[in-house]
């Protein structure tokens, strides 16, 4: 073999120096290539970290206010029970209140006829009992207990009996004598 001519050479030698050139230009560019990748790596272990922990705080904040709202649900249920208990007292009370005004109401339309009653009354309590010829009678009023009616007394029962609208509202037997209150 014959040895290569100095041409051949410096071609070779230039040859060289350029695949040289071209590979240490490469392991450069590998080499920035590497620390990038590798600095988008730790970039992203480091938002995976940030998406993580956030995450996680999210999970905590969302567990403590659902915690917090239940709480507030539970105390919510608690005051509408006691509303609705209140409710059903007062409708009782309302039930119990409406039967006394309708006492008060029928006592009121029955109050002329009372009023009429005590003043009849109190005209024969005045006028004390009545004394027969030979009998000698204690003086005795109605609050005693004992009655100064008798059936030989009572000329005019209607004198006690209901008033002229009462007679309106009602068909009264003439032999029925009495009053509801």
């Amino acid at each position: 073999m014959s040895s290569p001519s100095p041409v051949q050479i410096k071609e070779a030698n230039a040859h060289l120096a350029a695949v040289h050139r071209r590979v240490a230009e490469l392991e450069q560019r590998l080499e920035a290539a590497e620390r990038t990748v590798r600095e988008q790596a730790e970039s992203l272990i480091r938002k995976d970290e940030q998406v993580r922990a956030a995450t996680q705080e999210m999970a905590e904040s969302k567990d403590r206010e659902i915690a917090f709202l239940h709480e507030k649900l539970c105390k919510s249920e608690e005051t509408i029970q006691k509303f609705q208990n209140m409710v059903k007292e007062k409708d009782a009370l309302i039930g119990q209140l409406r039967h006394r005004c309708q006492l008060l109401d029928n006592i009121c339309k029955s109050r002329p006829l009372l009023d009429s009653m005590l003043s009849q009354i109190a005209e024969a309590e005045r006028l004390g009992p009545i004394t027969r010829v030979g009998e000698i009678s204690a003086s005795l009023s109605l609050t005693d207990g004992e009655s100064n009616c008798s059936p030989d007394r009572m000329v005019n029962h209607r004198d006690f009996s209901l008033t002229e609208d009462d007679l309106d509202d009602q068909d009264l037997d003439e032999n029925v004598f009495g009053t509801t209150v």
